[in-house]
């Protein structure tokens, strides 16, 4: 933790009560006030948490004015263009960049984890057929820790080592799976010859009756994909893990706990909100019609895909997507599609158009993603399971970062009261 190094003095009535101001490495000054209530009997209030730091990391830092993300001290951008998802994920778990051996090791011990349990097929089967992958996920992720009792003591860190390693492995399966058992098809095992990315498509599109070769340039735009998903600091999902970490519950009830965070549609369904405005728009005929609508500031109408509640000039993320959005096009011949026709003329209009310069909604990340998946030929209910794939080496390099935190302790947030002050019960007669 940050020492501090300033102080700053809070006046209220007749209190007065002196706060220090820790420094971080990168980012604004923070004033610790764990002591407020204790000193001075008084709360602070911030709905959404947009100004209150709960923790402290090491892992990700994101500055939304120079739009910049960076894992563990390295630009997204060099990591998306040198390294790969399975790196990054070594990266944000332990802190630096492997060498060769320990990356041999690291893709080993992940490969040879990513099968589940025979037994867990049978889980599936208790799901609707047309249950929403997510849906499924939340269940069979949460349902782990029932098969797994060998990495659930959260003090011993071998045991927090092998629950890491099974979620980075097992995942990608588990989605798999929710996606083959919504369309009627046969569960397809993981192969150890393929990387990460491949196995995934592999697992998601082969069938037993035919062979399914993976397209190099389709993994790399699935790797590339989960790399730049990985994690975003202290955004809800990461919180609810860390929220239900900090009660001592299981690694695998923690991750399914994130995971049913980010099916809120404000947080892991921009994609597929995305991807559901353009086929509603239908025609590039009818965008005209709807740039006007954007312009409205009556209708209700909202662009999505564009501009960034964090980065407020340009997604660092969405750059590298757009690169994978264009080979992936190019390599599927898809361009005559019209829902991608109507992204790309509205990519265009937001690139040169005053009004979304001016307002900067800029193409981000998700709308460039939901473009990349809709090609490939996923629906987009399995946009979401993605997006939860990816971010599951982020959720738990948090956990395991809060767990070995010395001043971590129950989250345990304040509220502003405003209901009724204490009054007598009155029998129900004389009501």
């Amino acid at each position: 933790m940050a020492e501090p190094k300033k102080t700053a003095t809070l006046s209220f009535g007749n209190t007065s009560i002196e706060l220090p101001i820790l420094t971080p490495t990168a980012g604004p000054d923070v004033i610790d006030i764990r002591k407020l209530y204790g000193e001075g009997e008084v709360f602070t209030y911030d709905p959404g948490f947009t100004s209150t730091a709960a923790c402290d990391s090491a892992i990700t830092y994101i500055d939304g004015d120079l739009g910049e993300l960076l894992y563990r001290g390295y630009p997204i951008e060099q990591l998306a263009d040198k390294s790969h998802h399975l790196e990054v994920c070594f990266l944000l778990l332990y802190g630096e960049l492997p060498n060769a051996a320990q990356m041999e090791d690291f893709e080993r011990r992940v490969t040879r984890h990513t099968m589940v349990h025979e037994q867990i097929h049978n889980f599936f089967r208790g799901f609707r057929r047309d249950s929403h992958p997510m849906a499924t996920m939340v269940g069979v992720v949460g349902a782990l820790s029932a098969f797994y009792h060998d990495s659930l003591d959260i003090s011993d860190p071998w045991h927090r080592e092998v629950a890491a390693i099974r979620m980075i492995a097992k995942l990608p399966t588990i989605a798999a799976m929710a996606y083959k058992y919504s369309i009627g098809q046969p569960f397809v095992y993981p192969r150890n010859s393929l990387d990460y990315a491949s196995n995934f498509l592999h697992m998601c599109f082969a069938v037993p009756c035919e062979d399914y070769v993976v397209q190099p340039a389709l993994a790399k735009a699935m790797d590339r994909i989960m790399m730049l998903h990985a994690d975003h600091e202290q955004n809800a999902s990461t919180s609810t893990v860390r929220l239900a970490g900090s009660s001592g519950a299981n690694p695998f009830a923690c991750i399914a706990a994130g995971i049913a965070c980010l099916w809120g549609p404000a947080h892991g369904g921009a994609n597929q909100a995305c991807l559901e405005m353009l086929r509603e728009i239908g025609t590039v005929d009818r965008i005209p019609e709807y740039i006007k609508r954007a312009k409205d500031k009556n209708d209700p109408f909202r662009l999505m895909g564009f501009g960034h509640r964090v980065y407020k000039n340009f997604d660092p993320r969405a750059k590298v997507m757009k690169e994978s959005a264009d080979e992936v096009l190019d390599l599927l011949g898809v361009h005559n599609n019209e829902t991608l026709k109507v992204a790309k003329e509205l990519e265009r209009i937001a690139l040169q158009d005053d009004y979304f310069v001016e307002k900067k909604l800029y193409p981000n990340v998700d709308f460039y993603s939901g473009i990349i998946l809709e090609a490939m030929g996923f629906p987009t209910s399995m946009f979401t399971p993605i997006f939860a794939v990816s971010r599951t080496i982020g959720w738990i390099s948090q956990w395991k970062e809060m767990i070995g935190d010395p001043t971590q302790k129950i989250g345990r947030p304040r509220q502003l009261y405003i209901g009724q002050p204490r009054r007598d019960y009155v029998g129900v007669d004389h009501r």
